[in-house]
C-alpha cells in the first residue's frame, strides 16, 4: 500500500493480545524483508512494514548518510519526524496501540531515533545491528520502555563503542534496556533470532489503544 506517507504492508493481528510490531528494514530492503523473520518471532502480531523514503544507489534507506557511519543529521530529524507521523496515522487507520519497533541496521538506527527524539511513537524496540543516531539533549524519559539491543561481537560495520555509546544512552534515559554482544558480524544468526523471539515472547498485552 502507498496511502499514509508511505508505501507499507499491513498484516492484521490473528492472536488478541499482543504487541503490534513496525518492521524497519536495513539497506536495500523493502516493505517484504522483515515479514517472515517477525512472523517467526511474534506469530499472531499485527505488522506494520514501511519502505524507506531514501535511495542510496538504489536501494532503499530510512534516512541520508554521508558515509558509512556519518549520519546526515537534518535529514534523519525529517526522516525520523516524517516516520513517527505514519505510525501516528496507521494507528488511527489500523486501530493499533503503540507499536514494538523491530528494525536491522539502518531500520535499527532509525528506530533509535525515534526512541531518542518521538518516545511517544513506540511501546518499545527491538534494535539488531543499532548505533547511537545522535548525541540527544537533553536525555529523553524511556521509563520503563522495553528495548533489546543485539550488537555483533565481529561487525565490521558498527564499532563496539559505537553500540556501546547507544546502550549507555538508553540507560541513562532510563529504558528498560537488555543489551548483548552476540558472536557475530553485521548479519543476522539464529542467536539473534532465539533471543528476540524470547524477549518478545515476554512483553506484555498491549494496552488498550
Amino acid at each position: 500500500m502507498s496511502d499514509l506517507g508511505f508505501i507499507h504492508r499491513f498484516v492484521p493481528a490473528t492472536l488478541p493480545g499482543r504487541p503490534p510490531l513496525l518492521l524497519l528494514h536495513g539497506t536495500g530492503g523493502d516493505e517484504n524483508d522483515l515479514i517472515q523473520l517477525a512472523q517467526a518471532l511474534a506469530p499472531g502480531s499485527a505488522l506494520l512494514s514501511p519502505r524507506g523514503k531514501v535511495l542510496e544507489h538504489g536501494m532503499p534507506r530510512f534516512f541520508r548518510r554521508l558515509a558509512e557511519g556519518v549520519f546526515d543529521q537534518v535529514d534523519l530529524k525529517a526522516r525520523t519526524k516524517e516516520l513517527a507521523d505514519f505510525i501516528a496515522a496507521a494507528r488511527k487507520a489500523y486501530d493499533l496501540s503503540a507499536p514494538v519497533a523491530v528494525g536491522f541496521s539502518n531500520g535499527a538506527n532509525i528506530a533509535a531515533s525515534l526512541l531518542l527524539s518521538a518516545p511517544d511513537a513506540l511501546s518499545g524496540a527491538v534494535l539488531l545491528r543499532a548505533m547511537l543516531p545522535f548525541e540527544p539533549m537533553p536525555l529523553p524519559d524511556l521509563s520503563g520502555t522495553p528495548v533489546l539491543l543485539l550488537s555483533g561481537a565481529n561487525d565490521q560495520m558498527i564499532p563496539a563503542a559505537a553500540a556501546k555509546r547507544l546502550a549507555e544512552v538508553l540507560q541513562a534515559s532510563h529504558a528498560a534496556l537488555a543489551y548483548k554482544a552476540v558472536p557475530a558480524g553485521h548479519n543476522l544468526t539464529q542467536h539473534d533470532l532465539n533471543i528476540a523471539a524470547e524477549w518478545l515472547g515476554k512483553l506484555g498485552p498491549e494496552p488498550l489503544a
